[in-house]
């Protein structure tokens, strides 16, 4: 049979259906959820003003303000989408929902190589709720992951095909990619697992020398370093910020004060392995009893070794640091699915797993149609304040705190004021719509707060009118 025929009778099977469920409930989400505070909306307003400025160049945070904290490979991909398709949820999340797919399609040789079928590491991958909940979400770690993928598979494949000068331009582009996906963590993520492989599996150097080392860096370069030197050029102070800032201070202090974007991510050492644990459910059940197994049985198998390998360092790297977030996790969701694709025949209990996994996607679906889950989703982003029909965007205002969600749904005509502004424009009765925090109601002197007309009020903020 055809590889071609292969693909066919894949989709035609149960197993098609249940890919295709999946990526189709996702697809859903990525269409109807409105963009949350802060990444989703900030990483959205970011892709929104590229396109509307024409700065492909210099990501802008708001109009004239750089925005330093990672390049600009996932914003020129939702910049793009906007730029065809407008300023939507699902045209900015599509570009994400694609790769995630395409890395499902990817995956599928080596389903055949277990002779199972194809879609099945797609399939456990999908269900992955770290990679399912990526698979949508305005980040930079999708593009990233999907680095990561390239670079490492793209050594595996140079060291065991025939076409190994294809694969070897394959882990350059990677790196190349990683770097413009967000910068030299890549080569954290990539190198040492690769090198203690080689170590264990005593690869020879002969071997090594052989990967295209000066065309393949040539490569990396050349995808990557013209747009670091025109954004020092356009942006200085960048480098210095987002190598030294965001490389090593936000790794070594979790409360780095340079942080112009982010927030202080104070997480107890270790944690990053229940995080790994939790997004990889319930097929990191099905590894750790594999695991249990022996270590011997992992240490004799070369691509076993490696994935163990692909998946260990990055928890173990972030161990040591209490400055992270569970996204991080997401580079080591490829090698759980392969993981489990080459235990798949000899898995006990694959079905209740593949039920639970399938059944997670779909218990979501059903519960977002319900009013609470629904009420909770839209207190995370300002759209619904901005959409409200009595708005004016002319004279839309926000007390003292700008929120992302709110600079992009107001297509960034939304404008800061403070208390005594306020105050004054009530006293020449000029007429406006206002974002008030419920934390700030307190600051506003009663005589004020009655000139204004409630129209929404939630549990963090409202919006007040007067006319």
């Amino acid at each position: 049979m055809s590889f071609t025929e292969r693909i066919k009778s894949d989709i035609r099977s149960p197993y098609g259906w249940i890919f295709l469920l999946l990526v189709g409930i996702r697809l859903f989400f990525n269409a109807i959820i409105p963009l949350t505070d802060k990444t989703e909306a900030r990483y959205g307003e970011i892709a929104r003003l590229m396109a509307e400025t024409g700065n492909w160049i210099v990501p802008q945070i708001n109009y004239g303000v750089p925005f330093w904290a990672k390049p600009p490979l996932s914003t020129w991909l939702s910049a793009g989408a906007v730029s065809l398709f407008g300023d939507y949820e699902f045209a900015l999340r599509l570009p994400y929902w694609i790769i995630a797919v395409l890395m499902a399609l990817l995956l599928i040789p080596y389903g055949h190589q277990k002779k199972i079928n194809g879609l099945i590491p797609g399939i456990v991958l999908f269900s992955l709720p770290e990679f399912f909940l990526h698979a949508g979400v305005l980040s930079t770690d999708m593009m990233l992951s999907f680095s990561v993928a390239l670079t490492m598979m793209g050594f595996w494949e140079f060291m065991h095909s025939k076409n190994s000068r294809i694969y070897g331009m394959l882990f350059f582009v990677g790196i190349g990619l990683g770097l413009l996906a967000k910068g030299p963590i890549i080569a954290i993520l990539c190198f040492p697992p690769l090198f203690i492989w080689c170590i264990c599996c005593k690869v020879s150097f002969k071997k090594l020398f052989q990967i295209p080392w000066f065309i393949g860096g040539f490569l990396s370069l050349l995808i990557a370093f013209p747009w670091y030197y025109l954004m020092e050029i356009n942006s200085p102070g960048f480098i210095d910020y987002f190598l030294v800032g965001e490389h090593f201070l936000r790794f070594i202090d979790s409360s780095w004060s340079g942080d112009k974007y982010g927030f202080p991510k104070q997480q107890p050492w270790g944690i990053i392995w229940l995080f790994l644990l939790a997004g990889a459910l319930p097929w990191s059940v099905a590894l750790l009893a594999q695991l249990k197994k022996g270590l011997r049985t992992i240490w004799n198998d070369p691509w076993k070794l490696f994935l163990w390998l692909w998946i260990l360092w990055t928890p173990f790297f972030f161990t040591f640091s209490n400055s992270f977030i569970h996204t991080y996790t997401l580079p080591v969701m490829v090698p759980v699915a392969l993981l489990i694709t080459d235990h798949w025949s000899t898995m006990k209990r694959k079905k209740p797993l593949l039920y639970i996994a399938v059944g997670l996607p779909v218990l979501l679906l059903g519960l977002y149609f319900l009013k609470p889950i629904q009420v909770e989703l839209y207190n995370t982003t300002d759209k619904e304040l901005v959409r409200h029909p009595e708005v004016d965007l002319s004279s839309l205002y926000t007390l003292n705190y700008k929120s992302y969600s709110s600079q992009f749904y107001s297509k960034g005509k939304i404008k800061l004021i403070t208390n005594n502004r306020l105050e004054e424009m009530l006293i020449d009765s000029t007429a406006l719509t206002v974002i008030i925090e419920k934390k700030d109601l307190e600051s506003i002197p009663p005589l004020v707060m009655k000139r204004l007309s409630p129209l929404i009020e939630r549990r963090k903020n409202g919006l007040y009118q007067f006319k």
